[in-house]
């Protein structure tokens, strides 16, 4: 990697170096709740609809006390359209409220509402683990790879998990698309803050062009 690449590397991470669930107010722990939460934001974000609006969104089911896969799956529908609305999540809410519900009852009767014992059954495997959160209605293929980009932070086994999205923007910033040489060129910096970074780039052109300016 080139000494423009770094430099465009360290600028990226300045101007963008926080993770998605760092801007929806979720802690960075491998704890059942905050996990839970990591999993519906990432079924809000891959929704063909805005990252700041799938935040909001986020933060408002917490606000309405839909932290857990138990709280979700014993609330009411309306409920949970309400506050999804209320997030301004209103073009995907019906069809995304019974998709929260039925997977909170998937976590809470299969992994008994704690997304560890998701992880211990995919014994280190990430083929499997992509798969089994495949698994939860509303998480696809996109909604996945936003968790395990995420998650990586708090399970350091996944890492470097940078996806087509985060790749797409390393290459949007003319930067190798190899994950190890990423990785590499972040240093110390968690790999899901790289992932987010990149991410950002690929979704907004501006990203990419403000970090190759100033890293010229």
């Amino acid at each position: 990697m080139t000494e423009h690449d770094a430099r465009v590397v360290r600028e990226l991470l300045r101007a963008h170096g926080t993770t998605f669930a760092e801007d929806a107010g979720i802690p960075p722990e491998d704890a059942p709740q905050p996990l839970y939460r990591l999993l519906v934001l990432a079924v809000l974000l891959s929704a063909r609809i805005r990252g700041s609006v799938a935040i909001a969104t986020a933060r408002a089911l917490y606000d309405a006390g839909l932290r857990d896969p138990r709280s979700m799956a014993g609330s009411d529908w309306q409920d949970r359209v309400d506050a999804l609305g209320r997030g301004g999540y209103r073009r995907y809410d019906e069809r995304t409220a019974t998709l929260l519900g039925e997977g909170a009852e998937l976590i809470a009767e299969r992994w008994g509402g704690d997304l560890r014992r998701l992880r211990e059954e995919a014994d280190g495997d990430l083929t499997k683990l992509r798969g089994l959160l495949r698994e939860v209605p509303g998480l696809g293929p996109v909604g996945a790879d936003i968790f395990l980009r995420e998650v990586q932070r708090v399970w350091p086994e996944t890492a470097p998990y940078l996806d087509a999205k985060a790749l797409s923007g390393a290459e949007r910033l003319g930067l190798p698309t190899d994950p190890g040489r990423l990785a590499e060129a972040a240093g110390s910096t968690d790999p899901a803050v790289l992932a987010a970074a990149l991410v950002r780039a690929a979704l907004d052109r501006k990203v990419a062009e403000e970090c190759l300016g100033h890293a010229a």
